[in-house]
C-alpha cells in the first residue's frame, strides 16, 4: 500500500486541494511540506501529536518536512477555534518555547542537511514594512471571503480585533515565502486551518502563477466530538516534567472503548493488517488494545525504557492497589507548608491531580480522593508535616495513584 492510501485508510486525511496531484507527490517523495506550530507554551502537547506522526510518516517515505515555528505570528495569535483573544507573549518567551519544541520534535523527525528543517517565521515577518505588505499582499485578499472563513466566525460574535484579522494574510505569506525560498510545495495542518491554508495556495497562484497544495489532517476527537488531550489537571504534555511518562501512559490506557481502535489506527505505526485484526475485539480484549496504544505512544514520545516502566507500574498498581516503585511521585519541601501544615486541596494541586483548588474541592466533595486508603471527607482538612514522614499514597477516582513524600 502506498503512503497516500495508507493515510486514507488510517483516517488521517480530512481535505485536500487536488487529490491526484498530492497522491502522486507524496507517494514518490516529491513533497517538501510544512506544518506550523504556534509556540504558545514551552512544550508540545497531545494536540500536536497527529502532526508529528504525519511528519514522521512523510519523512520515512522520502518527503522533506519543514517545521515552521510561528515566532512571528505568535505575536498576533491565531483566532481559529477561539472565542477570546490570545494573550500576548514576549520575544524572549517565544524563543524559549521554540527551543523546547525542537528538542521534542527530534524524537519524531530527523533534522539535518537534506532532511527536516526548522524555520521561524519571525525571521521574515518581523522585518516586513507594513505599508509595502498591505499594498503587495493585502490586495490579494477579499475581506468578504475572509469574513466567511470558519476561523473568524466564532470570534466575530464577541468581537474580532484588527490585530487578529491580519493572521490569515500573514500565515498565507508564510506559505508564499517558503514556496519561493525553500521550494515548499505543500502545507499540512489541522482541519480547522483549512481557510488559512487556502489563502496561502491562492496567494502563490496570484503572485507567482504556480500551483501549491494543501492537505488538512483529521482532528483528534473523542466519541463525544471533543478534542482529545485534556485531563482534569490540564493538557497532556510531551515534556516529561509537565506530564510524567506514567501519567502519559495512563491517559491513553484510560481512553474510552469507543476511541481506542481509532487512536491505534491514527497514531501508532503498527501495520494496518494487525490493527484490522483488532476490529472484532471486545470486553477484556479492548483493555489489551488500550495497553498496546498506551505503550506504543509512550515509547514514541519518551522511549521504550520509560514506556516499559510505565506499563510495569500500571500493572503493579492494578494488582497491589497502589504499591509500585515507578508510581509518579511529588516531593514536598518546607515551602509547601504553612505553620507546619498543608491543606488537602493544595496537596492535590501540587501533585497535579487537580488544576485548581476549586476542582480539587469538587473531587473531595464527590468522594473521589483517598489518602493512605482513607477517603477524605472534609475539603478543609489540613495535614501536618509528620503525616508525610512515611510516603503518602493518594488515590483519585478508581485508577489514578500518586505518592507524596518529604524532600
Amino acid at each position: 500500500m502506498q503512503l497516500y492510501d495508507e493515510l486514507k485508510a488510517r483516517g488521517l486525511i480530512a481535505q485536500v486541494t487536488n487529490e491526484e496531484e498530492i497522491s502522486e507527490m507524496i507517494n514518490n517523495g516529491k513533497a517538501t511540506f510544512y506544518i506550523g506550530f504556534d509556540p504558545t507554551a514551552d512544550s508540545l502537547h497531545v494536540g500536536h501529536f497527529m502532526a508529528l506522526c504525519l511528519m514522521k510518516r512523510m519523512q520515512m517515505a522520502g518527503n522533506k518536512p519543514i517545521a515552521l515555528i510561528g515566532g512571528g505570528t505568535a505575536m498576533i495569535g491565531d483566532p481559529s477555534g477561539r472565542t477570546d483573544m490570545r494573550s500576548m507573549m514576549t520575544v524572549e518567551t517565544i524563543q524559549h518555547n521554540c527551543d523546547c519544541f525542537k528538542k521534542q520534535m527530534e524524537r519524531f523527525i530527523e533534522f539535518g542537511e537534506g532532511k527536516a528543517q526548522m524555520v521561524n517565521n519571525a525571521d521574515w515577518l518581523m522585518n516586513l514594512n507594513y505599508i509595502e505588505f498591505i499594498r503587495d499582499i493585502g490586495s490579494c485578499f477579499s475581506v468578504n471571503n475572509m469574513l466567511r472563513a470558519e476561523c473568524f466566525k466564532q470570534r466575530m460574535e464577541k468581537g474580532l480585533s484588527f490585530l487578529e484579522f491580519n493572521y490569515m494574510p500573514m500565515q498565507s505569506y508564510d506559505f508564499y515565502y517558503l514556496f519561493k525560498n525553500y521550494g515548499c510545495n505543500m502545507q499540512f495542518g489541522g482541519n480547522d486551518q483549512w481557510s488559512n491554508m487556502l489563502g496561502g495556495t491562492e496567494l502563490i497562484r496570484r503572485k507567482l502563477g504556480k500551483d501549491a497544495h494543501a492537505m488538512t489532517i483529521t482532528l483528534l476527537l473523542n466519541s463525544e466530538g471533543k478534542k482529545m488531550g485534556k485531563t482534569a489537571s490540564g493538557a497532556v504534555w510531551l515534556d516529561p516534567n509537565k506530564t510524567s511518562p506514567y501519567d502519559f501512559y495512563q491517559y491513553w490506557r484510560n481512553v474510552d472503548d469507543a476511541d481506542v481502535l481509532k487512536c491505534i489506527r491514527m497514531l501508532t505505526f503498527l501495520p494496518l493488517e494487525e490493527i484490522e485484526a483488532m476490529d472484532s475485539w471486545e470486553g477484556a480484549q479492548l483493555n489489551r488494545a488500550k495497553e498496546i496504544l498506551a505503550y506504543e505512544l509512550t515509547a514514541l514520545v519518551h522511549g521504550k525504557e520509560e514506556a516499559e516502566k510505565a506499563q510495569t507500574a500500571a500493572k503493579e498498581i492494578f494488582v497491589s492497589g497502589g504499591a509500585a516503585a515507578n508510581m509518579p511521585t511529588t516531593t514536598l519541601t518546607d515551602a509547601d507548608f504553612t505553620d507546619g501544615q498543608i491543606g488537602v486541596l493544595t496537596l492535590l494541586v501540587k501533585c497535579g491531580l487537580a488544576s485548581s483548588n476549586g476542582e480539587a474541592r469538587k473531587l473531595v466533595q464527590g468522594g473521589g480522593v483517598s489518602l493512605n486508603g482513607e477517603k477524605v471527607a472534609d475539603f478543609k482538612q489540613q495535614l501536618a508535616k509528620d503525616f508525610f514522614n512515611e510516603e503518602c499514597m493518594i488515590k483519585k477516582g478508581k485508577k489514578t495513584f500518586h505518592k507524596a513524600i518529604l524532600g
